[in-house]
């Protein structure tokens, strides 16, 4: 059975198209109009060896602010879709990563009940066309549309470029363990019968 999804959100200042393969070796397509976002996407499909597409166009005349969130969005309702009823899946991840001298922890939850905790704490500075404030925008909207509870921290902070990616591997080494196929996990992980 295919674990991909798809999905398209077009609103007065962006149009984006996104798609995942859950099962996928962690390919990435990516193209955002903001560089350092494509490097953050391309790894986090990588390091959650999850296969990513991602197309957007925007009002980037204005910043990355609305790009930035809706990406989040769009991949995040493909990444709803491809979970499908979410039977058979470990739904808990966990990580925490290293990044030369920052450390992150990431911690997911595919419960069907959005939340998002991110406590990042970054200097305001635009690193390749990203806001650093955009970290909590993006994972805001994964989980708000994908259905997940995420927790995402930096435990010992330092350059922003590596705060933010550190962030990133640790949120895609927790989604790929909570997205993974377990064999004697029977129908949904959950003593309600339902995510």
């Amino acid at each position: 059975m295919s674990r991909a999804g798809e999905a398209r959100r077009r609103t007065g200042e962006t149009d984006v198209r996104a798609r995942v393969d859950l099962d996928g070796t962690g390919a990435a397509t990516v193209t955002t109009g903001v560089g350092f976002f494509d490097h953050m996407l391309t790894l986090l499909a990588r390091h959650a060896l999850i296969d990513i597409e991602v197309e957007a166009s925007g009002d980037l005349e204005t910043g990355s602010h609305h790009t930035v969130e809706d990406v989040g969005i769009t991949l995040g309702q493909a990444l709803g879709r491809a979970l499908g009823d979410r039977a058979g899946i470990e739904r808990y991840g966990w990580a925490v990563v290293p990044m030369d001298e920052c450390l992150a922890q990431a911690a997911i939850d595919i419960s069907g009940r959005p939340f998002a905790a991110v406590e990042v704490p970054l200097p305001a500075l635009v690193i390749g066309g990203f806001e650093t404030e955009l970290v909590e925008e993006f994972v805001r909207g994964l989980a708000n549309h994908a259905g997940l509870t995420v927790h995402l921290r930096l435990l010992a902070p330092g350059s922003a470029h590596h705060a933010i990616e550190a962030s990133f591997k640790a949120l895609a080494r927790a989604l790929a363990a909570a997205v993974a196929p377990n064999p004697r996990v029977v129908g949904v992980p959950s003593t309600k019968g339902s995510l």
